[in-house]
C-alpha cells in the first residue's frame, strides 16, 4: 500500500512540472509574467533585571524570518510558490543553573499550487506543500528529553480539486483526493509512537519485539482558504485555514491549521507584526501543564518589532485572472 501511495505522489509532483513546462511553452523565464517578493527582517528584545523585587531573568531574544513569494501568470494557467523560514530562540544572561539557551520559533513551509483557470475564476488546482523544523526541540524547563528535530516530524501533503479565486486576496481549494504523509526521522521518538506514527512493540519483559514506525500515510479529503489584505495604509493581514479528514482512521476529528498575521509598516526598515497560530491534531499527544497526555490544542503568538526589508518585481503582466 505504501508504494502505491509513493507512485501516486510521484505521479502527482510529475504532472505539475510537466504541465507547467509543456503548456506554458517555456514562457517560465519570462520574467514579464512574473511577481515576486522577499520580505526578511530580525526582531529582538534585551531585558535586563538588577535586584528587582518583582523577579525575573535577564535575557537577550532575537527571531529571524524571511517570506518569499513567487506568482506566474499567463494565459489560463497560474504557478503561486510560498517560502517561509523563521528561527529565534532567547539566551538567559543570569547565572541561573540550567540551559541558558531556548528555542523560541523554528519553521519551515514550502507551499506550491499549479492551477488553470476552465471558468472564470474556477480553476483546476494541484497544490503541494512541505513543512518541518531546524533544530531540536524540548519542553521546557525539561532540556534532557527531545521531542523534536529537523523531519521528526516533517509533513509532505499533495491535493488534487477545485479553487476559487475571486480576486488576487481571497481563494478557497477543496480537494476530495488528499495525501498527508507524516515523517519521524529519530527512532527513539518514533518508538514512542511521537506524531502519530505507530509505537514500539515491547515484551513484558521490556525487549523491543517491533521499532517503531518512522512513516505514516493518510488519505483523505483537504480545504484551505487564504484571505490576504492592506486593512489600512501600512497595515496588512495574511490569512490562512487548512482542514484535513482522514478518510480511513477517524475522518469526524479533523486536522486544523489555522494562521493569523497582522504587518504593520513604519517606513522601509523598521516593521512591527503580530502572529497567532493555531494547530489540532488527534494524532499527536501532548502532556499539558496539569500533566494530562493526550490530544491537545496547540496555541503559539508572536509580537514582533525589528528591522525588516522587502524585495519586490512589480513588472509582471496578469493576462487572465
Amino acid at each position: 500500500m505504501r508504494k502505491i501511495y509513493f507512485a501516486f505522489v510521484l505521479i502527482l509532483i510529475n504532472c505539475q512540472f510537466a504541465a507547467a513546462q509543456e503548456t506554458l511553452n517555456g514562457a517560465l523565464t519570462d520574467s514579464s509574467y512574473w511577481t515576486t517578493k522577499l520580505l526578511f527582517g530580525v526582531n529582538g528584545t534585551q531585558t535586563s533585571f538588577v535586584n528587582w523585587a518583582a523577579g525575573g531573568r535577564s535575557n537577550i531574544s532575537v527571531l529571524g524570518f524571511i517570506d518569499g513569494t513567487a506568482r506566474y501568470r499567463k494565459e489560463n494557467w497560474k504557478w503561486d510558490n510560498d517560502l517561509k523560514l523563521a528561527l529565534g530562540g532567547v539566551r538567559f544572561l543570569d547565572k541561573t543553573p540550567g540551559k541558558k539557551y531556548q528555542k523560541t520559533d523554528d519553521r519551515i513551509d514550502i507551499q506550491s499550487t499549479l492551477g488553470y483557470e476552465f471558468k472564470k475564476k474556477w480553476f483546476y488546482t494541484l497544490t503541494t506543500g512541505f513543512k518541518t523544523q531546524m533544530m531540536d526541540g524540548y519542553i521546557y524547563p525539561n532540556d534532557s528529553v527531545r521531542t523534536s528535530r529537523f523531519m521528526a516530524p516533517g509533513y509532505f501533503s499533495a491535493a488534487l480539486g477545485i479553487e476559487y479565486a475571486p480576486s488576487a486576496n481571497m481563494n478557497m481549494f477543496i480537494s476530495p483526493i488528499a495525501l498527508k504523509y507524516t515523517f519521524v526521522r529519530d527512532q527513539t521518538l518514533a518508538d514512542r509512537g511521537a506524531f502519530g506514527v505507530d509505537p514500539a512493540v515491547y515484551s513484558l519483559g521490556g525487549t523491543l519485539i517491533t521499532s517503531g514506525k518512522r512513516f505514516r500515510q493518510e488519505y483523505g479529503a483537504y480545504f484551505r482558504f487564504i484571505f490576504n489584505k492592506e486593512l489600512i495604509k501600512n497595515v496588512e493581514m495574511k490569512s490562512r485555514l487548512e482542514l484535513f479528514s482522514n478518510y480511513l482512521h477517524n475522518p469526524q476529528n479533523i486536522d486544523v491549521n489555522a494562521e493569523v498575521i497582522f504587518t504593520f509598516k513604519v517606513n522601509s526598515w523598521l516593521s512591527a507584526s503580530l502572529q497567532w497560530n493555531l494547530i489540532y491534531d488527534d494524532d499527536i499527544k501532548i502532556t499539558d501543564a496539569k500533566g494530562g497526555y493526550g490530544p491537545r490544542t496547540q496555541f503559539k503568538s508572536v509580537i514582533g518589532l525589528g528591522v525588516s526589508y522587502a524585495l519586490k518585481n512589480r513588472n509582471a503582466i496578469v493576462q487572465k485572472l
